[in-house]
C-alpha cells in the first residue's frame, strides 16, 4: 500500500471515529442541561379553624388572601432536590416528615433532598400546638397531603431551565424589636422575676428606650430560575423579617410573604403564564427582627398597608437583581443533613407549684394574663422529655448556600453564619424541617426578654446557639466535597 493510499485509509477510519466523539461530547453537553418546576399548592383551611401566632387562640371567620405551599424542584441530571416553603406560622416535624414520605414514594425525591420551611405569617391555622391555639387533626392532614401535591406538581413541571442567584438590600423594612431600656426602667417576666435586661416590643417612642439591643440584616438573597427563552419560571427569595400583620383577628392571610410573591409576578411581568410563575419568600434569620420602627416615623396604615408596603419593597429590589444576574444552563447541587440533640430546659419544682397556684386561681376558660399563659406552659414543658431531635441542614445550589434551621433563629446567628459559610452568597431559612422554638444567641439568653422566657416557643438549652452554629458551618463545609 503506497503512502497516498495509507493516508486516504487513515482518513476514513478517522472519520467515524471523529464523529462518533463528537456526538458522545455533543450528547455530554445535551445531558448537562438544568431541568426546574415550580407550583403552588393551595393549603387555605375551611373557616373556624384555630388561628396561632399570639398569647389567645382566635377563630378564623374569613380569608383575605389564599394561603400556599410553595414549591420548587431542581435536577441537574445527577441529584433532583426539592424545596417548599409553607404558608404557616410554624409547621411540627411530624408533618414535614409525613409529607417527604409521601413524596419519596411518589417521586424518588429522597427525603434528606428536601428543605421544607415555615413563613410565620401570624394569619394561618394552627399546624402545631402554641400557647392557647390547637390545630386541627383534619387540616394537619391536608396540610401533609397538599405539600407532598406541590412537590409532585413542581416534578410534573420539569423543563429545561437557567439559574441564577445574588443579594439586594433592603434596609429600611427590618428592625430589632428588642431594646435595651433606661436604668430604673423595671421589666418583668411572667415568672415573677425582674431581672430582663432588654423589653420585646417597647411602646412606640417610649422615652425610657435607649437602643436596639442587636443588629439586623437588610439582605435579600435571592434564587432565580428561568425557561431557556429567559422567561421567568420561579424565584426563592431570603430576608430576615418576622411578619408584618396588622389585619385584625380572625383573618386569614400569607402575610407579606404572599403579597410579595404577587407584586413580583407583576414586576416580572410573569402574570398568566403555562405553566404559573411561582415566587416565594422564605424566612431567613429574623427571631429578634420585625418591621417596627420604635423611634417612631412610621406613618398610621390601613388594614394590610403596611404589609403591602414591605411586599412592594422587597419585590421592587429583588426584581432589579432578577435583571441583573449572570444565569447558568447547568450548576452542581448537593445536600447534606444531621440530627442535632438539644438539651429541654426544664421548669424547677418551686416553678411548677408557683404555677399550678396560679392556674388554681385563673377563671379562663381563656386565660388572660401572661403569668397565666407561662403557667400553663410551664406545666406543658414539664413533660418533655429531657432532649429534643432536630434536623439540621445545608444546601449547595452553584456557588450558593442555604442554611436550614428548626427554630426562630437570631439574626446574630445568620450573620455569623453568612460571614463564615464557604459559599457566597449564603442565607439561612429558619422555621425549617420542624420547630423547635427560639434560638437565641447565649448573649441574649443572658439579657432575658420574651424570645427566652421558659415555654413551648422558647424551651432549648441556652448553649443550643453555638452548637447550631458549628453543625451548620461544617455541614455547609462538607458540601465542598465530591
Amino acid at each position: 500500500m503506497n503512502r497516498s493510499m495509507r493516508l486516504r485509509w487513515c482518513s476514513l477510519v478517522r472519520l467515524p471515529l471523529l464523529c462518533c466523539l463528537l456526538l458522545h461530547l455533543s450528547g455530554q453537553a445535551q445531558e448537562r442541561q438544568l431541568r426546574a418546576g415550580a407550583a403552588a399548592s393551595n393549603i387555605s383551611p375551611w373557616l373556624g379553624v384555630s388561628i396561632n401566632g399570639g398569647f389567645t387562640d382566635h377563630k378564623a371567620t374569613n380569608i383575605h388572601d389564599e394561603l400556599h405551599a410553595r414549591c420548587l424542584v431542581l435536577d441537574n441530571g445527577e441529584m433532583r432536590i426539592g424545596l417548599v416553603v409553607v404558608d404557616s406560622c410554624m409547621v411540627p416535624r411530624e408533618i414535614f416528615d409525613d409529607a417527604k414520605r409521601i413524596i419519596e414514594k411518589e417521586t424518588g425525591i429522597a427525603t434528606d433532598h428536601l428543605l421544607m420551611s415555615a413563613t410565620h405569617t401570624h394569619s394561618a391555622p394552627a399546624a402545631t400546638p402554641v400557647f392557647q391555639s390547637d390545630p386541627d387533626p383534619g387540616y394537619q392532614q391536608f396540610l401533609t397531603r397538599r405539600i407532598a401535591d406541590g412537590i409532585r406538581r413542581a416534578v410534573a413541571n420539569l423543563a429545561p431551565a437557567r439559574i441564577g442567584w445574588g443579594v439586594g438590600k433592603v434596609p429600611g423594612q427590618v428592625f430589632n424589636r428588642r431594646w435595651r431600656m433606661k436604668p430604673g426602667t423595671v421589666l418583668k417576666d411572667p415568672f415573677g422575676q425582674t431581672n430582663d435586661l432588654v423589653k420585646m416590643n417597647p411602646a412606640t417612642g417610649d422615652p425610657n428606650l435607649v437602643e436596639p439591643a442587636g443588629p439586623t440584616d437588610p439582605e435579600v438573597c435571592l434564587l432565580s430560575i428561568q425557561h431557556t427563552n429567559g422567561r421567568p419560571m420561579a424565584v426563592l427569595a431570603n430576608y430576615s423579617l418576622h411578619y408584618c400583620g396588622g389585619m385584625g383577628p380572625g383573618i386569614i392571610s400569607a402575610d407579606y410573604y404572599g403579597a410579595f410573591a404577587d407584586r413580583l409576578q407583576q414586576l416580572l411581568e410573569a402574570d398568566r403564564q403555562d405553566p404559573p410563575f411561582t415566587a416565594i419568600m422564605a424566612n431567613g434569620t429574623s427571631g429578634n427582627i420585625n418591621n417596627i420602627d420604635f423611634r417612631g416615623g412610621q406613618k398610621k396604615q390601613p388594614p394590610f398597608g403596611q404589609l403591602r408596603t414591605v411586599a412592594d419593597d422587597v419585590a421592587t429590589e429583588v426584581a432589579r437583581v432578577c435583571k441583573e444576574l449572570d444565569y447558568r444552563d447547568w450548576v452542581p447541587l448537593a445536600v447534606k443533613q444531621r440530627e442535632i440533640r438539644l438539651v429541654v430546659r426544664h421548669p424547677t419544682s418551686n416553678d411548677l407549684e408557683r404555677a399550678r397556684s396560679i392556674l388554681a386561681q385563673a377563671k379562663g376558660p381563656q386565660l388572660i394574663t401572661p403569668d397565666e399563659v407561662y403557667a400553663r406552659e410551664t406545666l406543658l414543658i414539664n413533660d418533655y422529655p429531657s432532649h429534643v431531635q432536630g434536623i439540621l441542614q445545608a444546601v449547595r445550589i452553584g456557588d450558593l448556600g442555604i442554611a436550614a434551621i428548626p427554630c426562630e433563629v437570631f439574626v446574630e446567628i445568620g450573620l455569623e453564619i453568612k460571614k463564615r459559610s464557604p459559599w457566597h452568597p449564603t442565607f439561612t431559612v429558619s422555621l425549617a424541617n420542624g420547630y423547635n422554638g427560639y434560638l437565641p444567641t447565649m448573649e441574649h439568653h443572658r439579657l432575658g426578654g420574651y424570645e427566652t422566657w421558659r415555654a413551648r416557643s422558647s424551651y432549648v438549652e441556652t448553649e443550643a446557639a453555638p452548637k447550631t452554629e458549628a453543625m451548620i458551618l461544617e455541614l455547609l463545609t462538607a458540601l465542598q466535597q465530591p
